[in-house]
């Protein structure tokens, strides 16, 4: 068995000479090098996870419904009281609106928000037993459920590969250039040309902590990322041994 590739080499690239930069990466090239940031983010990010709060697939599906423009660190923060007071599905479709946007207010556009919770519930209730089903198909006809709650729950509650494109994945396959893509369909169609199936559910973690703690929007901490020497944007952010003070949170460098 040959050995597996290596993983992005802990050097740079002068900004603007990334082959990708240039126009010049060749399809093969663009699958090596989104194979190879995969195994170095799975070394920078050993412990990358969903970052919502669950332990079984109905809260994390309305966490994932709650944390639609706002952090994970907020949704969070509500849900303890809210899984308590409505543990199943029925608790959900029986629910006062009034009640849940009390709870939830704080995590933001909580009527909406609410009106959601309350008729996916009903529609659980009335078309799965109550129980939540792993079919995206029939995932993304739930209130409130796109594709990309769809795959954080096929992920992360039933282990099935999706990925998940958030506005983090969004922003850095843009920066990464895997894709030319904008729509959210069409870059996870894209992407998943890219990386192995078996690793679609990970990759999407390891690219969301990256775009969280190193990769920010504003100001990428260029010059400490694991993987600059990779990354055709290399230069957006500060170059030098000072970035180190941009990241948040734990990376191994």
């Amino acid at each position: 068995m040959s050995p597996m590739p290596s993983t992005t080499p802990a050097k740079h690239r002068r900004p603007g000479t990334h082959p990708a930069a240039l126009g010049e990466e060749t399809p093969l090239g663009r699958k090596r090098r989104a194979r190879r940031i995969n195994r170095t983010l799975a070394e920078a990010f050993p412990d990358a996870h969903a970052e919502l709060d669950f332990s079984n697939a109905l809260e994390l599906l309305v966490a994932t419904v709650l944390s639609a423009q706002t952090t994970d660190a907020r949704v969070n923060m509500v849900t303890p009281e809210l899984f308590a007071k409505y543990p199943t599905a029925e608790a959900y479709a029986r629910a006062n609106q009034g009640d849940i946007e009390a709870i939830i207010r704080s995590a933001g556009f909580y009527r909406s928000k609410a009106k959601n919770l309350i008729g996916l519930g009903q529609k659980l209730v009335a078309d799965y037993g109550g129980e939540v089903p792993e079919a995206l198909e029939d995932l993304v006809t739930l209130p409130g459920v796109g594709r990309k709650t769809a795959h954080v729950v096929r992920g992360n509650a039933f282990g099935l590969p999706g990925l998940t494109v958030d506005t983090h994945f969004q922003r850095l396959t843009k920066r990464l250039m895997l894709t030319e893509d904008t729509d959210p369909v069409k870059i996870e169609r894209a992407v998943a040309e890219l990386i192995e199936p078996a690793e679609w559910t990970m990759f999407s973690h390891r690219i969301i902590f990256q775009g969280r703690r190193v990769c920010r929007a504003r100001k990428p901490a260029c010059g400490v990322c694991p993987i600059a020497f990779d990354c055709p944007s290399f230069g957006a952010g500060p170059t030098g041994p000072e970035a180190a003070d941009l990241i948040k949170g734990e990376v191994r460098l």
